[in-house]
């Protein structure tokens, strides 16, 4: 390579996204016509709700600014509609000024990022934990505190581990509850506990929720609720892509303390100058219009979460905690590392197992690694009941042939 076409040496400390990856491999396989079983993408199967698309097709048919942008930070009604929504949730106070409306909640966590670290600031990250939490904080010239949870304390950090991490470096805690990949839920005692440690030292929470929506043991509980002063320190960041099955409309958001929110925003003027107005007309209309469609699509992901577990751990030798929220399972396979391949490959770990499931079992999942946590892997249950089933059995048949 010339010395011109000379690389950012930012990029070498990041990873590509695993969970993009095993999705592409898959759909290259089934565009070469094989017949593969993809449990890689956190992406709903539902289709969006039908009032969300009317309000849409309204909107093209007669509203002359559809296709124009929109402010940097968001349409004002979708600002409002989101203030309004989370502060309800998080029993809070956040004004429309509060709130900033990006393509995605993956573009708000990475801007809140790059508003908040400079180089050598700390941001702890209980682990397992979505893939690119830490990437992002890298790339913002950060350093991520990853702290393993244990599956015996349901993956939830305890505060005594957050306590042992935080140092005068520390800049953040990220918080994912409902979790990808575990699904762990933090119930409002272990909550309570981890603000008491917060609210110790000067620490900011970054809260992703985007799975709050699919909770199916228990009910969803937000730290924000702890405390007003907790709540003031807290950023929320949302969106509708997983629990209004509109991953496509690419509309995040994210609401905090005024002077982060301004920061994101000059930020944003200079990425992207905003989100689409059509992706923003659906955001109104999905926050304000009839909610029953989510309470549909809970309920047919808690049939399908029931089906994957039973049979994931029917399999010889796996372990899997129930999942509480989110769509994913996260099952224990290191019972397999170290087996031989019928080819006489030694799968030595996480990455190389799944390698051999898509090689010879023709099922995509993705692994524990990738989220922090080797000797797991993940499977997403967005897909019918039908492809939990035969992808499933696939995966075992694949373990019983390694000797």
């Amino acid at each position: 390579m010339s010395a011109s076409l000379r690389l950012s040496a930012r990029l070498s400390a990041i990873q590509p996204s695993m969970t993009i990856a095993v999705t592409a491999q898959a759909e290259d396989l089934r565009a070469q016509g094989i017949d593969i079983i993809g449990f890689g993408a956190g992406e709903p199967d539902f289709a969006t709700p039908a009032h969300v698309r009317a309000a849409v097709a309204e909107a093209l048919a007669h509203d002359p600014r559809i296709d124009k942008y929109t402010p940097t930070a968001g349409l004002p009604a979708l600002r409002a509609a989101v203030a309004t929504t989370l502060g309800r949730v998080h029993g809070c106070s956040l004004t429309p000024a509060q709130v900033i409306v990006t393509n995605g909640a993956k573009q708000a966590l990475y801007e809140v990022f790059q508003a908040l670290l400079d180089p050598g600031d700390e941001v702890i990250v209980p682990a397992p934990c979505w893939v690119s939490y830490p990437d992002m904080t890298k790339l913002a010239g950060g350093t991520p505190v990853l702290v393993q949870t244990r599956v015996d304390e349901g993956f939830l950090m305890t505060p005594e581990a957050l306590r042992a991490v935080i140092t005068p470096r520390t800049r953040a805690l990220v918080l994912n509850t409902p979790c990808n990949p575990t699904g762990a839920i933090y119930e409002r005692a272990r909550l309570e506990a981890l603000a008491a440690v917060i609210l110790e030292h000067d620490v900011l929470v970054i809260l992703d929720d985007i799975y709050r929506h699919l909770v199916y043991d228990g009910r969803y509980e937000s730290i924000a609720a702890v405390s007003p002063e907790l709540a003031a320190r807290t950023i929320f960041v949302d969106g509708v892509s997983k629990g209004y099955a509109m991953t496509g409309w690419r509309i995040g958001y994210a609401a905090g303390p005024l002077p982060l929110i301004q920061a994101m925003d000059k930020l944003q003027g200079q990425l992207t100058s905003g989100a689409s107005r059509v992706g923003q007309v659906a955001a109104v209309a999905a926050l304000t219009g009839p909610q029953g469609p989510l309470e549909e699509m809970r309920l047919a992901f808690d049939q399908r979460r029931r089906e994957m577990h039973a049979r994931l751990v029917a399999i010889p030798g796996v372990r899997c905690i129930e999942p509480r929220g989110a769509f994913y399972c996260f099952p224990d396979i290191s019972a397999y590392l170290g087996r031989k391949a019928p080819d006489g490959e030694v799968l030595a770990n996480d990455v190389s197992l799944c390698a051999y499931l898509v090689r010879e079992g023709r099922v995509a999942i993705v692994p524990g690694t990738s989220f922090g946590t080797p000797g797991y892997v993940r499977l997403s249950y967005a897909c019918g009941l039908d492809h939990i089933r035969e992808g499933v059995t696939r995966m075992a048949e694949a373990l019983a042939r390694l000797t």
